[in-house]
């Protein structure tokens, strides 16, 4: 069992993330999307509800997008630039970091458009 300090680190990062100035979207190895902080959703304009119905391809609809998700994947790790999806459909252009985590025993995906 962790101790109260690393419980009261992982609740104080957590709200840090949720509420920091960059944006952090978590999907799974299917590419959907399972984590969003607030930061995410106002850059793209969708509540976080709606984001979470989506796929990283329905937000980053490049041709490569699946292509650079596997590589991610295979290496841990990626870095680059992309065009982002707005809710009203106009395209954000980003640079993004993406990389390979381990959350609650499970894989998952982060990204940080940048």
């Amino acid at each position: 069992m962790p101790s109260p300090e690393t419980l009261i680190q992982v609740g104080l990062l957590g709200e840090a993330i949720d509420q920091g100035p960059v944006g952090v979207l978590v999907a799974d190895e299917h590419m959907r999307y399972i984590a969003a902080n607030q930061f995410a959703c106002v850059l793209l304009g969708y509540t976080r509800a709606q984001l979470l119905e989506l796929t990283v391809t329905d937000v980053a609809p490049a041709p490569d997008s699946p292509k650079l998700y596997a590589e991610m994947i295979r290496k841990g790790y990626l870095t680059g630039e992309t065009e982002l999806k707005h809710a009203e459909g106009r395209a954000i252009s980003a640079n993004y970091v993406a990389s390979k985590t381990v959350v609650a025993g499970m894989e998952l995906f982060v990204l940080l458009p940048i």
